[in-house]
């Protein structure tokens, strides 16, 4: 656990052997399993210096990536597109997770790589049909994903669905950390920024999203159960390469940073 972002670190597995290794079984520990973390950190040992460890993704074995599509205002009129009346739903696979700092791997198959910051948020508790004035209880907290994109694959080919495009291996950086959403100020109300080679490619606010948390977790509950440890990325504000006049994709040797307020960057470099 992460005292703070950038911050000395707590062994919490050191502290108390009963503490799962792994997020998802962490989290489906709940209230009694964050009390014991707490009680860790507030004891103040256990601690690591955050120079001396290399931080993995947050969460590597979700049972679900839920992503969210056409979900910022400023990107629908980017494309000159309606703001949708209902959350798009698309999907990547946990093989397309990596960690902060780790390549993104250029596919061969694909001459068209994009970038798009967005916040994610982890589910804390098993949920069915959950109501928009609940659903903050089922959430355990927010990070960021990188939904690194192939837009031919995306948007030209197989027959015009988003998954091939969306989750070849490594497509989905993750990290610094999951933020408590009790330590975020307001999760709406976040800067949130793209950085290509130093250049600031995108640069909004989480205020902008169509559909917020709240009205997500209930919509996405309506047809499938939501579980400890999934994850739900909430899409991306405008300025992305494939609308860009010209288009502007990635290549080799780009260095892609994410970043949100109160809750960190990532940075990984496409290989």
């Amino acid at each position: 656990m992460e005292t703070k972002d950038g911050g000395e670190v707590v062994d919490l597995c050191a502290g108390d052997l009963s503490i799962p290794t792994d997020m998802k079984s962490f989290l489906e520990g709940g209230e009694e399993m964050m009390n014991k973390a707490q009680r860790i950190v507030d004891s103040g040992q256990h601690v690591l210096k955050r120079s001396d460890i290399q931080l993995k993704a947050p969460i590597c074995n979700p049972n679900k990536i839920i992503c969210i599509g056409m979900n910022y205002v400023d990107h629908c009129l980017e494309q000159n597109c309606p703001i949708p009346t209902e959350p798009i739903l698309f999907s990547k696979f946990s093989n397309a997770i990596a960690d902060p700092g780790e390549p993104i791997l250029y596919p061969e198959e694909t001459e068209e790589l994009d970038f798009e910051v967005e916040l994610a948020f982890v589910i804390g508790k098993s949920g069915k049909k959950i109501k928009e004035s609940e659903a903050m209880d089922y959430v355990a907290g927010f990070t960021i994903v990188h939904d690194v994109s192939a837009r031919d694959w995306q948007l030209k080919k197989n027959g015009g669905q988003w998954l091939i495009g969306k989750t070849f291996d490594s497509f989905c950086p993750m990290g610094p950390a999951i933020v408590t959403k009790d330590s975020l100020s307001d999760p709406h109300k976040l800067g949130i920024r793209c950085r290509v080679n130093g250049d600031t490619m995108q640069d909004s606010n989480t205020e902008n999203l169509v559909f917020k948390t709240e009205a997500l977790v209930s919509f996405i509950s309506r047809f499938v159960t939501l579980t400890p440890g999934d994850l739900v990325i909430t899409g991306t504000p405008p300025g992305v390469g494939c609308f860009r006049k010209p288009p502007l994709y990635l290549k080799r040797g780009d260095v892609v940073e994410c970043e949100i307020d109160e809750i960190g960057c990532i940075s990984n470099t496409v290989q």
